[in-house]
């Protein structure tokens, strides 16, 4: 185990009837609130009009940007930096799923930034005297709302890249399990989708076992399993909507990553080049890659005859699968995980989501823009342009 300093800055206000405490909370860290949000979501389950009072009650200013993309795009985050420096604010809430948070984060970078924040995205520049950011979650899927990275869109490149910064880490974050109630079916299995892939993109971090890292990661696994599907089917279900919510943030908040050098993150990788293009939903990407990777991933464990302990431990510990012979087993792993996605109704292929193999190429070399992608094994362009072809 590698030495490390733990540290998860975020104040989380778990559970229902707990939203009046949200003044409170931005005024110990600000006083003029930029209000980011998505499209009519919030609006519609009533949590608009809740913040808003509760705001105006308190005679606390706020500015609102509203619109916010599925996948966020840079030119959300440029609107949010300008609101920000006409209006003097000094507070941004984000209200609604990872996306509006992870443009909350882009916004906050830029604002004491003099150049384009997409230079954050493309390593030309380093955060300083970031905004601090709040955030009010209405989905189970990214984490985002206790970390500091970022995923961002530029539409007019065609490109999906990820950036972050200790100091764009929520202060505080509140999480009603009540307020995704009304996510829908797909959403659902989408998010708990991503959740899942967050944790094995750190689980296959070597080729050793890395006990409580790992212990406690297997634990967040088998909790996923087993509430996913019973949210999809029962959507007002507290307890599974209460365990999905706390596990995505606990599945991104560097837990379950302490004392490891890094997790792979090659899957992750490969799919933004795919929504880059495609716009498909984020965990409907992951459900149909991580498989195929995780495919790439054996067949160069046994090639170069490494330990397949990662793929043993994910199958007996999770899975309960019962086999002896540690090739098969790995392999009914993979069998099991894809088993999962499609049990929540999750895409196969990239064909489902209209994807052609017209821009693979584009994609694959994207992907491996650093020469190789991912840590597990350092995928190059040919090894992911396979794992795309796989995936058609």
């Amino acid at each position: 185990m590698l030495n490390f300093t733990y540290n998860i800055p975020t104040k989380i206000i778990f559970g229902k009837d707990e939203l009046n405490r949200l003044p409170k909370e931005i005024k110990e860290h600000g006083k003029r609130v930029l209000l980011l949000y998505g499209k009519n979501s919030i609006k519609t389950i009533g949590l608009y009009d809740k913040i808003v009072n509760l705001l105006n009650e308190k005679n606390i200013f706020f500015v609102e940007l509203s619109g916010v993309k599925p996948n966020p795009s840079v030119s959300s985050a440029r609107e949010g930096i300008k609101l920000i420096r006409e209006n003097n604010l000094d507070f941004i809430l984000a209200v609604g799923g990872g996306s509006v948070v992870d443009c909350a984060k882009c916004i906050s970078a830029g604002v004491n930034y003099d150049g384009d924040p997409w230079d954050f995205l493309i390593g030309k520049a380093n955060v300083k005297n970031a905004v601090p950011i709040g955030t009010v979650i209405t989905l189970a899927a990214t984490g985002s709302e206790m970390n500091g990275g970022s995923v961002i869109s530029n539409e007019e490149t065609e490109e999906k890249l990820a950036f972050g910064h200790p100091s764009l880490v929520p202060v505080f974050t509140f999480e009603d399990p009540t307020l995704t109630f009304t996510v829908s079916k797909y959403q659902t299995s989408a998010g708990s989708t991503d959740i899942f892939s967050h944790l094995l993109e750190q689980y296959f971090s070597s080729h050793t076992d890395d006990g409580i890292a790992d212990r406690l990661n297997e634990a967040m696994m088998i909790n996923v399993i087993n509430y996913a599907r019973t949210a999809v089917d029962n959507p007002e279900n507290y307890e599974a909507r209460a365990n999905l919510l706390w596990t995505s943030s606990l599945a991104l908040n560097n837990l379950i990553a302490y004392g490891k050098k890094h997790g792979d993150w090659s899957s992750h990788g490969i799919e933004h080049e795919v929504s880059a293009i495609y716009d498909i939903t984020h965990g409907a990407g992951l459900a149909i890659l991580f498989p195929n990777v995780l495919k790439s991933f054996l067949a160069k464990d046994i090639k170069e005859n490494l330990s397949l302990v990662k793929f043993v431990n994910l199958g007996r510990n999770v899975f309960r699968l019962d086999e002896t012979d540690e090739k098969k087993l790995a392999e009914k792993t993979i069998d099991k995980i894809r088993e999962f996605f499609n049990s929540l109704d999750m895409p196969s292929t990239l064909a489902e989501e209209k994807v052609d193999s017209s821009k693979i190429d584009v994609m694959a070399k994207g992907a491996a823009r650093s020469g190789t992608i991912g840590y597990y094994h350092k995928l190059t362009e040919a090894d992911v342009f396979e794992i795309l072809e796989n995936s058609l």
